[in-house]
């Protein structure tokens, strides 16, 4: 039986090493695989290659990247257990590559954590644009103070978020996703306002949206099926909605 991986803790993962972003791209498809780690490597980034789950873990161990393209059809191990197992170790963003342009298999890789998805056949200058767009998300512009509401922190500099004082463990976009709604409590914003927002899409399936918000609930709420906190407001969209008596602190 083969001995589970050890993965460095995210204090320990090396960030960019010798200044240049480290991008682990995972597809079985030698082909597809070439080209994407030429784009990548082209764009200026350091680029580890695997063609299975098990080889991506080991290389997730020994060199932890800045952020995973993950092919979903991996021989053995599929990516969405690669997902799990890699999210489970430390906070690192994930886009994932489906073959087939199902939504059950987009909402699937989401579910699990991935940050992005990106559906086969695609572009791999759209690829390269889309991993810009998520890494800029994980490296703030500037200095942005920590907002509070409800009993909910968010701290953008330390990209940390807090419930009562107890830790959240947020995905990338589940922590854009609340900072901007708890910045803006109060306002409704439509799926396609936080799709552009948020991700920074003026396109995009609108259901990605909907799993973040239900995969956020899960994580802020006492009740995920009774939410308070984030209230959909229909025919509209969603609304983050500060607890009674209990007023946001904004810079």
């Amino acid at each position: 039986m083969q001995q589970p991986h050890e993965f460095p803790g995210s204090e320990h993962a090396p960030r960019g090493q010798g200044g240049t972003t480290r991008v682990l791209v995972v597809d079985d498809d030698p082909t597809v695989a070439e080209v994407v780690s030429g784009y990548l490597d082209r764009a200026g980034y350091q680029v580890d290659v695997a063609g299975d789950g098990h080889s991506a873990l080991a290389r997730a161990a020994a060199h932890w990247p800045d952020l995973v393209v993950l092919d979903l059809m991996l021989p053995g191990m599929d990516g969405l257990e690669v997902c799990r197992r890699i999210r489970a170790r430390g906070p690192v963003p994930v886009i994932m590559l489906t073959a087939r342009g199902d939504e059950g298999d987009r909402i699937l890789g989401l579910e699990v954590g991935a940050d992005d998805y990106v559906t086969k056949p695609f572009s791999p200058r759209e690829l390269v644009l889309r991993v810009e767009s998520v890494l800029r998300r994980t490296r703030p512009a500037g200095p942005a103070q920590p907002v509070h509401a409800a009993g909910v922190t968010v701290d953008p500099a330390a990209r940390r978020a807090t419930k009562n004082g107890t830790e959240l463990s947020l995905t990338l976009r589940e922590f854009d996703l609340l900072a901007f709604l708890l910045r803006n409590h109060g306002r409704a914003y439509s799926r396609e306002e936080l799709m552009r927002e948020v991700w920074g899409w003026g396109f995009g399936d609108l259901s990605t949206v909907t799993v973040h918000v239900r995969r956020l609930r899960g994580k802020v709420e006492d009740d995920p099926a009774r939410p308070r906190l984030i209230q959909t407001v229909w025919g509209v969209g969603y609304r983050f909605d500060a607890m009674p008596c209990e007023e946001a602190v904004r810079p």
